[in-house]
């Protein structure tokens, strides 16, 4: 019979090849007929034990989730090979996480939408398909280390703005739809659903969904990613998120702790000041990691952020009062801790192996897209070595990475069917459409008769999205005269409104509607089924139940109490 260590090792290895839930080919499920373990942890099997036995070039690989360059795992285009060799010293992807022992790795995909892509042009992501092909292969790279302990493959797929995996995939609306709608049990319907399809291509860790807390005022960086600016109500939707991607067996990771939303700079560019007292952070930024504490959530990522009221001048993600007194100590979390990308400006105030030693020694446990990959990984063994970074503290963070990964074996795996289901299909729309908001209108009947003219600012998919819609609905759509419905899109707070449109639409944060005239609604999200319900709305097939989660000078919360 094999040891308990033997079977441990045997059923996470079993687990990492069905996780993706599909034929090598990356195009269908999984032989139905498999089988596989209930759970990646045999009773009484102690993660920590297992942590002790590995190598320390084991160990640290475990630390480092970095990006790659290419579509597949071991054949990649001779730019992505240069790329690697560049940033690893191996060509392909599955040549760094056997060279590094790696524990987890991101993709990534670059947009022009997205606020959070920077100057990285990686991309592993064309369809789902070829996403499960890759992962399967990223696995099958990791298992064939004599450890053989399976990755966690994450991205950042939060919907809306950030999101990685954008065609053939569920699109629910962003963040702050959810908090308009504010329907806790459609939340986490939604996000299980999404989840769902994520699991079923092989990711098993999302870096969603974002706890930060709006401001009261336009300005800031975080938008529609937040679910709203009340504590109060964004803590329970965090926490329903949480537990809708956690059911579907993909970590969720709440951030930028301790709180990114009341800031007006960007972490990626420059280290934010958070400037407001303890006493305020505690009230207004912390309650949502707490939510997702109790709501036993996989990862807190740590934020690039200058909390002055504990550690003034030194990045949140790498200060020990922060991570290791407030987050470890005050707010008792035992999960894992991931650094925010270490390619970000903040973190590369010190040079890859250094940012690597000081980011663990301040509490986090994985360290995200160091900008050097081999730079990083020689710091950190270095150190080990050296004593600087003590082993006891490395097993601790192998530790509790080893026990998420043995908390995500135990849900059963998605089938590839599931991806772009009716499921998740339902429950987007149902999300959107619950989050239509009217701040000034009528509530009931057409807001538009006649023929239908769109524009846009900042939002040209958008506007198509709509029109395809409105022409669905039965509206005339025109390019001349017409009624206009005017889309003002993501960072767009600025925009000239002086001039009355006969609807103006918020698509991401509706501050900017506080200085329109004539009717004013808000989807909060530029999705195809945010501008589905909201043609919908406009031809009064259906009404506008959202409250909009933010304050908008001079408006109700809604028009349609």
């Amino acid at each position: 019979m094999p040891s308990p260590t033997r079977r441990l090792l045997l059923s996470l290895t079993a687990l990492a090849l069905l996780a993706s839930g599909c034929t090598d080919d990356g195009k269908g499920s999984a032989d139905p007929g498999a089988s596989g373990p209930v759970s990646a942890l045999v009773p009484g099997e102690d993660p920590a034990a297992l942590a002790g036995r590995l190598s320390d070039e084991e160990l640290v690989g475990q630390l480092l989730m970095p990006y790659a360059y290419g579509n597949t795992a071991d054949k990649v285009s001779s730019g992505s090979a240069a790329a690697n060799r560049n940033y690893a010293g191996a060509s392909t992807p599955a040549d760094i996480i056997k060279k590094y022992h790696l524990g987890g790795i991101i993709l990534v995909s670059s947009s022009a939408d997205d606020p959070t892509a920077g100057t990285n042009k990686t991309t592993n992501v064309e369809s789902p398909a070829q996403v499960a092909k890759l992962t399967t292969g990223l696995q099958q790279a990791a298992l064939s280390l004599p450890a053989r302990l399976p990755l966690l493959i994450g991205t950042d797929q939060e919907y809306g703005q950030v999101t990685r995996i954008r065609d053939g995939i569920v699109q629910l609306p962003a963040a702050l739809a959810f908090g308009a709608a504010g329907d806790l049990a459609l939340t986490e319907a939604a996000w299980k659903a999404a989840g769902a399809e994520l699991a079923a291509i092989g990711l098993n860790v999302d870096f969603a969904p974002d706890a930060d807390v709006l401001g009261t005022q336009p300005g800031g960086v975080i938008g529609s990613r937040s679910f709203g600016s009340d504590p109060a109500k964004v803590a329970p939707q965090v926490a329903a998120a949480v537990r809708g991607l956690q059911a579907a067996g993909v970590a969720a990771t709440v951030k930028h702790f301790p709180g990114h939303g009341h800031t007006t700079t960007d972490s990626h560019s420059s280290l934010p000041v958070l400037s407001q007292n303890l006493t305020a952070l505690e009230t207004a930024d912390l309650p949502p990691f707490t939510a997702a504490r109790d709501a036993g959530v996989g990862l807190v990522m740590s934020g690039h952020l200058d909390v002055k009221a504990i550690d003034p001048g030194v990045p949140a993600s790498f200060s020990g009062k922060v991570l290791t007194d407030l987050l470890r100590g005050k707010l008792k979390y035992d999960g894992v801790v991931v650094t925010d990308a270490l390619n970000m400006a903040p973190a590369e105030q010190w040079g890859p192996g250094e940012a690597a030693v000081r980011a663990i020694l301040a509490g986090n446990d994985i360290l995200l897209m160091p900008p050097s990959l081999s730079a990083a990984y020689k710091g950190l063994l270095d150190a080990v070595k050296s004593g600087r970074l003590p082993k006891q503290r490395v097993v601790e963070s192998v530790t509790r990475i080893l026990a998420l990964k043995q908390r995500l074996a135990a849900v059963p795996k998605q089938d590839f069917g599931v991806v772009d289901g009716p499921d998740g299909k339902n429950a987007a729309r149902a999300a959107a459409a619950a989050a239509i908001t009217v701040l000034r209108g009528k509530c009931s009947g057409a807001l538009v008769t006649g023929p239908v003219r769109v524009t846009a600012a900042g939002a040209d998919t958008a506007k198509g999205w709509l029109e395809e819609a409105l022409r669905g609905a039965g509206a005339e759509v025109v390019t001349q005269g017409g009624t206009e419905v005017r889309l003002v899109g993501y960072g767009r707070g600025s925009a000239d409104l002086s001039s009355a449109a006969g609807v103006t639409v918020a698509l991401d944060t509706p501050y900017v509607l506080g200085s329109a005239k004539g009717t004013l609604l808000a989807t909060y999200s530029g999705s195809r089924v945010s501008m589905s319900a909201l043609a919908d709305v406009l031809v009064g097939k259906a009404k506008a139940p959202g409250r909009t989660p933010v304050p908008v000078q001079g408006l109700p919360a809604t028009a349609c109490s």
